[in-house]
């Protein structure tokens, strides 16, 4: 006797499920610890904060590529996000293309003014 259970159901559209969901706790969790990071150096920085120490604090090689992580992880749990949510709300396929690209270009757009900012320092 045999059990016949369907086919096989195939996901189309927004399948990435856990692995969206595990990138965006991870990529929250980096920054949460990153923020920390710069806060304990801020508090724990004598005198006042002056562009001088600021920059300071982001003058170092590894604070730089620290930084440089942290907003690459910074724009793909935003293009999560985002992504997310243009699929589960905007339903007409062209406008939601539209902002999809948008959305893209937006956030590299951001991410390289935030990398050259953080190279010039």
């Amino acid at each position: 006797m045999s059990i016949n259970f369907g086919s096989k159901r195939i996901v189309v559209g927004a399948h990435y499920g856990l692995r969206d969901w595990l990138a965006q706790r991870v990529t929250a969790a980096l920054m949460a610890l990153f923020t920390l990071l710069v806060l304990a150096q801020v508090i724990f920085n004598k005198g006042p904060i002056g562009y001088d120490k600021w920059a300071g604090i982001f003058a170092t090689q590894w604070m730089k590529a620290l930084t440089f992580a942290i907003i690459i992880a910074l724009l793909y749990h935003a293009w999560l996000g985002m992504r997310e949510l243009f699929m589960d709300y905007i339903k007409p396929v062209g406008l939601r293309l539209s902002m999809q690209v948008f959305a893209m270009v937006w956030l590299v757009a951001c991410a390289g003014w935030g990398i050259q900012v953080l190279w010039r320092l």
